[in-house]
């Protein structure tokens, strides 16, 4: 019995636009939603970058949905900002939202002008951040010096439960290093093998929580069309790690998916005209026990791709809402300071 969330893509569509597709995904019987967090898109066809912490309090005001997002802190977020967002939501939003917390990629993090560090740099200044961000929402004044430096941060407004802090991983080493601090792990699409080899990273490496999968799918009543589609907007998407995480402008990524065919497209996104097909493939990924499965339609137009599977896909899989976003017993962490209560100094290793 999953949860079937819809994903919001803000490198494709106007946030206005996006805000009136996830009211009407609510509407048609999706039960949650997850949105990327991207300052350039990943191609000049797709033509937009709407900041998602904004969009997300007008969607999570107008819709009863829980929401999602993935961030990477430490070079164009500082990690406080990201408490501090994280924080507002969750108060606000009691239960509703988690964010998931990754290394980053280039083409969004190259416009502070610092060196892009290398993978193993890059994912110490994560954990650097996760613990950062994890002392903050306690109610902690913090300060830190390392990979990036924080000098004594608080947040004021807090949740009365942590948010769910996520791992995302599309390897099976990722999602072994985030299993001692994970609330949940959160993957995309690919082979089955591939899926439960990261699947048995996280558990084995003693990760809890929940399992999220994010699904690209093309629709099409006319499979010609449904395959254009997919190619179209996401050719430029389909380059494993590291070249995914190294080129670093949309002009780049058009430059490097200049000669990908509709068939590559396709070992990424799940096409098919059959609506039949899509509820067989999601089924599939629930039997390898995924709890979330978030569907982001590769194309441009929402509300085709929204009603269609809201009236022939989301019943053939007992769709459920989601329990609540909430961290799983945080370490060492307390309750949220009162008010005029004086926080804790910690000065993080």
């Amino acid at each position: 019995m999953p949860v079937i969330g819809f994903h919001n893509s803000h490198e494709q569509v106007h946030p206005a636009r996006l805000l009136e597709a996830v009211q009407h995904a609510e509407q048609v019987g999706f039960t949650a939603a997850m949105c990327s967090d991207h300052l350039e898109p990943w191609s000049e066809r797709q033509g937009h970058s709407g900041f998602a912490w904004s969009w997300l309090g007008a969607a999570m005001a107008t819709t009863s949905l829980p929401f999602g997002t993935v961030n990477a802190p430490g070079q164009r977020y500082h990690p406080v900002i990201v408490a501090q967002a994280i924080a507002t939501l969750g108060a606000m939003f009691p239960g509703r939202f988690w964010v998931a917390l990754g290394s980053g990629e280039a083409m969004n993090e190259h416009v502070t002008g610092h060196l892009w560090p290398r993978k193993e740099l890059r994912d110490a200044r994560l954990r650097e951040c996760v613990d950062i961000i994890r002392a903050l929402l306690a109610g902690e004044e913090v300060s830190h010096e390392g990979l990036v430096t924080v000098d004594r941060a608080r947040i004021w407004t807090l949740p009365e439960q942590q948010p769910a802090l996520i791992g995302p991983a599309v390897t099976a080493a990722t999602a072994a290093r985030h299993a001692d601090w994970a609330d949940g792990l959160a993957t995309i699409n690919q082979p089955h093998d591939t899926l439960r080899e990261v699947i048995d990273a996280y558990r084995d490496a003693g990760g809890r929580g929940t399992l999220t999968l994010q699904v690209h799918v093309s629709w099409d009543p006319d499979p010609e069309r449904a395959t254009a589609i997919a190619h179209d907007q996401w050719r430029s998407n389909v380059f494993p790690p590291p070249l995914c995480w190294d080129l670093d402008t949309t002009r780049a990524f058009d430059q490097a998916s200049a000669h990908v065919t509709p068939d590559a497209v396709g070992e990424s996104v799940r096409i098919s005209a059959d609506l039949g097909q899509h509820a067989a493939w999601l089924a599939e990924y629930a039997e390898l026990g995924f709890d979330q499965i978030y569907l982001h339609h590769v194309g441009t137009g929402q509300r085709a791709f929204l009603d269609a599977f809201g009236e022939h896909v989301l019943p053939q899989l007992d769709v459920t809402r989601p329990a609540p976003a909430v961290a799983i017993d945080p370490p060492g962490r307390g309750q949220p300071l009162r008010p005029g209560q004086q926080p804790q100094p910690a000065v993080l290793p």
